[in-house]
């Protein structure tokens, strides 16, 4: 509790708890998650949120557009070109203020689903030529098992690469510094999948596992899922919950711990 307690006001007066050694500079992380609206007749409608997070650790809360995202085919909630174009210039437009007119070098966009054409089209026809955007599908998997002799569980930070863009992370297990497993069942692992553009999937699992340990909302170790969409999804239910006649601004992390 004094850790909670302290960490949350020590960050919203402006301070930075902690920072990633491994960070890159001129790299952006975008989370975008969908939250069901309850306060609509219509089942399909939902608020697109998002978070961006920078090289430095902080953060920026975006809030999209309510509308009917439901897709009747697949079941998921996905932005028509137009709203991912409006979207994404909010991104560009915020970390341009964050970096002296800069554009980022590397954009990593989050997400539960695979982004579809539309989205994908969306973000590229709005971002600088000079950015490289790549979309990442992360999701947990509970079909996928991975055991080890002795009496504790894998180590936290083991991947598969199964193929060039599709990796198994484990970001829950045993953490050696500690000795010991933060957890009472067999880890699951995050499924990460490059769906759009193209990357190292082995720089973007290292990004997902130091993702982890941003989040300055709860005295975890390590997160089992990255701050883009644990934080994100988070802030979903607020962003559904504030009147829909405001329109919100974008405004840093701190303003929602």
């Amino acid at each position: 509790m004094a850790w909670n307690l302290a960490t949350t006001c020590f960050f919203k007066a402006g301070g930075k708890p902690w920072q990633l050694a491994t960070s890159r500079p001129g790299v952006c992380y975008v989370g975008i998650v969908f939250k069901k609206d309850l306060s609509s007749a219509e089942p399909g409608n939902a608020c697109c949120g998002a978070q961006m997070f920078l090289d430095s650790g902080d953060g920026v809360v975006f809030r999209g557009a309510v509308g009917p995202w439901l897709t009747s085919t697949k079941d998921e909630f996905h932005l028509p070109k137009e709203k991912a174009k409006s979207l994404m210039a909010m991104v560009v437009d915020a970390y341009r203020k964050n970096h002296g007119g800069q554009a980022p070098k590397e954009l990593f966009i989050h997400g539960k689903t695979r982004f579809s054409v539309e989205e994908w089209e969306g973000f590229k026809e709005t971002v600088p030529h000079e950015t490289n955007v790549v979309c990442v599908r992360i999701r947990q998997d509970a079909g996928m098992k991975l055991y080890r002799h002795g009496t504790m569980n894998i180590a936290r930070g083991v991947g598969w690469v199964k193929s060039q863009g599709m990796a198994y992370l484990w970001t829950k297990g045993f953490v050696p510094r500690l000795q010991t497993y933060a957890g009472r069942e067999v880890p699951n692992p995050l499924s990460i999948e490059i769906c759009r553009g193209a990357a190292d999937i082995k720089q973007v699992m290292g990004d997902v596992l130091a993702l982890t340990k941003l989040n300055y909302n709860a005295c975890i170790f390590g997160d089992g899922v990255p701050v883009t969409l644990r934080f994100a999804d988070a802030v979903g239910e607020i962003l559904t919950a504030a009147p829909r006649k405001n329109e919100l601004p974008p405004l840093p992390f701190r303003y929602y711990i």
